[in-house]
């Protein structure tokens, strides 16, 4: 009859080859705090280029990996002028660790396109109210015959303006996310 051993045991003897390679625990560490150091800046609570002059040198490409990792994936068509703001923000923190005049002017245009959309944005909801206004008035109408009394509908309440305010909406997206993707793709090529 064989012995029976514990999930412990079992686990042991499974890993007793295993050595940990403080080499890469350093830099999984290292990048972890470079993640940390972006969420940070992001907040506006320190300075990005400070602290990676802070770093010990043997931990500061890891640290600029994490920092890389972590605002890249903030890279994001705006809502509105305080999305712009945080875009703006992000290209400073990308510009600490990607040392590249191409990505400085790369990053600029992008604003331009940035602002182009949220100027966009703005025409297009005033086009979606237009064109819908007739139909929210109908219903208004309806809802005050019915009820004696005069009714206003909140569009933002009207799962029908929903529905109509995001496909128009998510069209004008559509038209611009894939230049945010190049943008994500080029900042990548010039960080490695």
């Amino acid at each position: 009859m064989g012995v029976i051993k514990t999930a412990l045991e079992i686990a042991l003897e499974k890993t007793e080859n295993v050595k940990s390679d403080r080499s890469s625990i350093n830099m999984y560490e290292a990048k972890q705090k470079g993640i940390k150091i972006a969420n940070a800046f992001l907040s506006g609570e320190i300075d990005i280029a400070e602290e990676i002059k802070k770093t010990p040198a043997a931990d500061r490409e890891s640290v600029k990996q994490g920092i890389f990792d972590m605002l890249i994936t903030q890279i994001a068509l705006p809502d509105g002028k305080d999305g712009e703001a945080k875009m703006e923000r992000l290209g400073k923190g990308l510009s600490a660790v990607i040392k590249s005049n191409e990505f400085s002017a790369m990053f600029k245009q992008l604003l331009q396109i940035f602002s182009q959309y949220t100027g966009e944005t703005a025409q297009y909801e005033k086009m979606i109210e237009q064109q819908y206004a007739p139909k929210l008035r109908q219903k208004e109408e309806e809802l005050s015959r019915r009820f004696g009394r005069e009714v206003r509908i909140d569009p933002a309440q009207d799962p029908e303006y929903i529905t109509f305010y995001n496909q128009h909406m998510s069209a004008l997206k559509s038209n611009y996310e894939p230049v945010v993707e190049q943008a994500r793709e080029e900042a990548k090529r010039m960080f490695s």
